[in-house]
């Protein structure tokens, strides 16, 4: 009697691994599709002081702006890095504009590069850790306090009137919906995705 309930016990610690193990995968394949869809913008405050800070928001807003407006409704993910591509210029004359109407001189840096980024959640919106393509401008020394947000789909501007449904199917939109503080599967992809970034 002992060894039939033994064996229930396991059979059914088994099939609730390989259960896990499939949600898993799935959620991990799910994560891989949503971050071919996004580009990401990082911004580098030249210090920490009041105003670099400040300043590092400016830049950002201009930043959103300007790229919010090379975007149409037709636009997807391939069309808008290609659009970015052909238009750092115009990112670059719109930090700099922010940079000199401040009265700062500092230079600017902006390059479309792949980043490593953790989990981060825009309001109700959560994107899962790894590496995502990326807008990045640096002030000054580079050496402040980080911003980060989403420049395509662009759902950050301040004004924006994009939805999530507007750019995501149902499978990712339900993965980036998803809330971060009870779907544990996010920590399991950050810790691998921090793995890979680490080591490979």
């Amino acid at each position: 009697m002992f060894k039939q309930k033994k064996a229930v016990f396991i059979a059914m610690a088994a099939a609730l691994l390989v259960c896990s193990i499939i949600s898993a995968d799935s959620f991990f394949t799910r994560a891989d599709a949503v971050r071919t869809e996004i580009l990401r913008l990082h911004v580098m405050a030249n210090s920490n002081s009041a105003e670099d800070q400040e300043l590092k928001l400016q830049v950002r807003d201009a930043l959103l702006q300007a790229g919010g407006n090379m975007f149409d409704g037709t636009m997807d993910v391939n069309n808008a890095h290609e659009r970015l591509a052909d238009n750092v210029d115009v990112l670059q004359s719109a930090g700099e504009e922010a940079i000199h109407s401040s009265g700062r001189d500092y230079a600017l840096s902006i390059i479309i590069t792949e980043e490593y980024f953790n989990t981060r959640s825009y309001g109700d919106i959560t994107l899962p850790a790894g590496r995502y393509a990326a807008v990045k401008a640096v002030i000054g020394e580079g050496e402040g306090q980080n911003w980060w947000c989403v420049m395509f789909p662009p759902l950050c501007l301040p004004a924006a009137q994009a939805e999530p449904d507007e750019f995501f199917d149902a499978s990712s939109l339900e993965l980036i919906e998803s809330d971060p503080r009870v779907e544990v599967r996010f920590k399991l992809v950050e810790w691998m995705e921090t793995l890979r970034d680490r080591w490979f």
